[in-house]
């Protein structure tokens, strides 16, 4: 059965390259564009990682982040923060928030499916 991952990403075409490379590599996705609907999506795909962006509108992927780490059922998915910020402190403060993993964009493709396969 294959592994199964949430995407959420406001910008249409890094979502349709980040599941274009998910499924490549034999995973299932279920994208998500607005992040408000991250958590009750989570909750019903049951999936085996989260891809988060952190600037989208409506809601921070940092309180993504919070809300699925205090959620009873999601708490234990790992999650990868991509994000244009890049400075150090965003990555301890994305972090701190809870994800296991930070890329930074425009992402190097290798990165990215090598931290997909380090975190499921």
């Amino acid at each position: 059965m294959a592994k199964r991952v949430l995407v959420v990403e406001d910008n249409e075409l890094n979502l349709k390259l980040f599941c274009d490379l998910l499924r490549a590599h034999g995973y299932e996705t279920a994208p998500v564009r607005d992040g408000r609907e991250a958590v009750s999506t989570a909750r019903t795909f049951a999936p085996d990682l989260v891809i988060t962006d952190i600037q989208l509108p409506h809601i921070s992927g940092l309180d993504i982040i919070g809300r699925m780490k205090s959620d009873g059922m999601l708490k234990k998915v790992p999650i990868m923060a991509v994000t244009a910020y890049a400075g150090q402190d965003d990555e301890a403060r994305v972090r701190a928030a809870g994800a296991n993993a930070y890329v930074t964009k425009p992402i190097s493709v290798m990165r990215f499916v090598e931290e997909v396969q380090a975190l499921i």
